[in-house]
């Protein structure tokens, strides 16, 4: 069995988990979130703690264990903690401002871009060259950082552009005559 799948997930305290069918929720303080759950995983409860495992003994049934404990494991997280992602713009006259559901870049084009932010995802720009995203689905935070990121990605030349906050980008040498 899967090494990440045999560990079970510990449920802290506030935190409800109902389980329907084939749809696994998970409530607390900061939300609900839901996911399907795969039909070769079997998820038990004992007492405060869930438990997966393999419905047979193929490999993809126990890759998938694995994956729907990752799963859960961040659902549970994200609803008692929630999930951030930073972002900082770099570049000359490159500045974020957010505005209530919406985020105005002025990256360098001839137009400012306004990326419109969906249900779920709350955005703070604490200085003009910093975004912050918070949420508490961990696939939708990073699904929303990829998109504003590739609005204009780090040039490798100069490294303008707009990059996670912890990302290193490695700048190339400039053509020599």
């Amino acid at each position: 069995m899967s090494r990440i799948g045999k560990s079970p997930v510990a449920l802290p305290k506030g935190v409800e988990i109902t389980i329907v069918d084939d749809q696994v929720s998970v409530k607390g303080p900061l939300g609900t979130l839901s996911q399907r759950i795969n039909g070769k995983v079997k998820l038990t409860k004992e007492g405060e703690r869930l438990v997966f495992g393999a419905v047979d003994s193929s490999s993809q049934a126990n890759a998938m264990s694995g994956t729907m404990r990752a799963l859960v494991a961040n659902m549970v997280t994200g609803v008692t903690k929630g999930f951030e992602r930073r972002l900082a713009l770099v570049g000359v006259g490159f500045r974020a401002q957010a505005q209530g559901d919406k985020l105005n870049l002025a990256l360098g084009f001839s137009h400012p871009v306004v990326h419109q932010m969906p249900r779920g995802i709350k955005v703070e720009t604490p200085t003009q060259t910093e975004i912050l995203l918070k949420g508490t689905d961990k696939q939708l935070v990073g699904k929303v950082a990829a998109e504003i990121r590739a609005v204009r990605p780090p040039e490798p030349y100069k490294g303008k552009g707009v990059r996670y906050a912890d990302e290193r980008v490695v700048l190339k040498e400039t053509k020599k005559k």
